[in-house]
């Protein structure tokens, strides 16, 4: 017997599937432009490695020369990995861990505001906010289909699926 015409469910079905065809381009978008702008300030920060220094000092982050070096290479390589989507979901990892940082020690008001649900929009208007959303976006995502993790997986599962019986 065939099931009656039911326009809501064949709408919402209609919705799911333009979702699904969009979350690669969106995703895309992300890593490009989040992974572009980590690239762009872990260059800036090597480039200006005293003041980064000099700022770190002053916060105070614990061993500030050893750290603006980590954090300006963790910024500038993760963000090349993130635009080329290459160890995507693992270089999340490092960036997400670099933004906690930035809020427990430069926007501790900010992070105040969400432990004491007052008023969240100072977490969500601080500087590390939109990246530290990226990366767990990445991280919970993945990288999409246009990125070089997807190649690496799709010919892994190739060589790995058997040929058939023998």
């Amino acid at each position: 017997m065939n099931a009656p015409f039911n326009p809501v469910e064949i709408c919402y079905r209609w919705i799911i599937q333009i979702g699904t065809l969009l979350q690669s381009p969106l995703l895309l978008a992300i890593r490009l432009c989040w992974g572009i702008q980590f690239f762009m300030t872990g260059l800036g920060k090597l480039m200006h490695i005293q003041k980064v220094i000099d700022f770190f000092t002053s916060i105070p982050i614990v061993f500030p020369v050893a750290n603006a070096y980590l954090v300006g290479c963790t910024e500038m390589l993760g963000g090349a990995l993130l635009t080329i989507g290459f160890a995507t979901r693992l270089t999340a990892i490092p960036l997400a861990f670099t933004l906690v940082i930035a809020y427990l020690t430069t926007e501790k008001d900010a992070l105040k505001s969400l432990y004491t649900f007052t008023d969240i929009d100072p977490f969500l208007t601080a500087a590390p906010f939109l990246f530290l959303f990226a990366c767990i976006i990445i991280l919970a995502f993945g990288p999409g289909v246009f990125s070089i993790d997807y190649l690496i997986e799709r010919s892994r599962r190739r060589v790995l699926l058997p040929v058939g019986p023998e």
